[in-house]
């Protein structure tokens, strides 16, 4: 049912900033360069003049796995809060615009905003977020599961149990450690793999260019991605032609222009996209679009986050055409607990139900949250 307020215009009237722990279940989580323990997650709850508040929420993994860090991401938000009270949240592009006139860059931070005028859009509209963004594809949307640095056996074993609780794509950490190491562990990896599951390996930016070329030559007989191999994007370009795999781009995808750059060059096959790294759905949906029509495969993920930002991932990753879905990454099998009790996203089975409520979805408990930083 429609919520739009009649002869009633919307306005930003407050805008909160709030910090939160999100604690890692089990031991540290190991990517190449660095191991988190708990993550210090950004939520912002954009207040209209009508009531209907939205919600959106930023999380970099640590100081070094981007340049980003969750207190800049709160300085930059209450730098910009200010300019967008009194604006009309339903003018996305608007809103957009003040923003970049108020900070350059950090789009990490602006995309908590942009999100939660989304989540203002839904609610006032009365539709999903995903409704807005053109339409679900499909209500299950598949996940898949991350597997940490660790040695061979163990990093086996996980891939035997995340394919049988039904994960169709598995992603490999790598990098960080001699190759062959790394060589060893997808040797191992192969042997218990299911024919049905797709297979990416993730370095995280860790591995020399000549690392990357010689664990493809080594595993050449074995089919799956490699992801973000090299820390630079002219690294990457320089071993496009003599590796034997397929090449997602992930952290060099800063901006539409390098991913159109990337498309251009014949660099990369698919892309495993961060939702706040690009500045949010605006964006995100653009990205989609470019994808679609140069044929590429995309994940919709983000680097961590609560129910927040997995739904707004969830939201735009269900419009994406399945053929060309690499699914949604989302944080929940390594935190505990929800904001929201209810309706909280969860995995099951490898899947995940795209959220029914208007906007989001999502109707956080805010006891859970720090006192926030407010602007009226």
């Amino acid at each position: 049912m429609s919520k739009i307020f009649v002869g009633y215009t919307v306005k930003i009237a407050e805008i909160h900033i709030y910090q939160h722990d999100l604690p890692v279940v089990g031991p540290a989580y190991k990517m190449s360069l660095s191991q988190v323990t708990k993550l210090d997650t950004t939520i912002v709850e954009v207040v209209t003049n009508t009531g209907i508040s939205g919600f959106g929420e930023t999380c970099p993994v640590g100081p070094t796995y981007q340049p980003a860090h969750a207190a800049g991401a709160r300085a930059a938000i209450a730098e910009i809060a200010p300019h967008l009270i009194g604006l009309e949240p339903l003018t996305i592009g608007t809103v957009q615009r003040r923003m970049h006139q108020a900070l350059a860059g950090h789009n990490y931070a602006k995309a908590a905003l942009d999100i939660a005028l989304w989540d203002i859009a839904g609610k006032v509209h009365g539709m999903r977020v995903c409704d807005l963004l053109g339409g679900a594809a499909r209500e299950r949307v598949q996940s898949y599961y991350a597997v940490g640095i660790d040695e061979p056996d163990e990093v086996a074993r996980v891939v035997r149990d995340k394919q049988g609780e039904g994960f169709v794509r598995l992603q490999i950490k790598v990098g960080g450690r001699n190759v062959a190491q790394d060589i060893e562990v997808v040797r191992k990896v192969f042997e218990v793999r299911d024919p049905a599951v797709s297979i990416t390996l993730d370095a995280n930016r860790a591995w020399t260019t000549r690392d990357a070329i010689q664990l493809s030559m080594a595993c050449s007989d074995l089919d799956f991605v490699m992801e973000q191999p090299c820390a630079t994007y002219d690294e990457v370009k320089s071993i496009k032609s003599l590796v034997r795999h397929p090449i997602y781009l992930d952290e060099n995808t800063v901006d539409l222009n390098m991913i159109m750059r990337s498309i251009y060059d014949g660099v990369a096959d698919g892309f495993s996209m961060k939702t706040t790294r690009v500045g949010g759905l605006t964006n995100m949906r653009t990205i989609r679009e470019i994808c679609q029509a140069t044929n590429r495969p995309l994940s919709c993920d983000d680097s961590w986050g609560g129910d927040i930002i997995a739904a707004a991932c969830l939201h735009i990753g269900a419009t994406v055409p399945p053929n060309l879905s690499e699914g949604v990454w989302i944080a929940d099998p390594y935190i505990e607990g929800n904001y929201d009790p209810e309706n909280g996203i969860r995995l099951k089975d490898g899947w995940l139900d795209v959220p029914k409520g208007p906007g989001l979805g999502i109707v956080p408990d805010k006891s859970l949250w720090s006192t926030p930083q407010s602007f009226a």
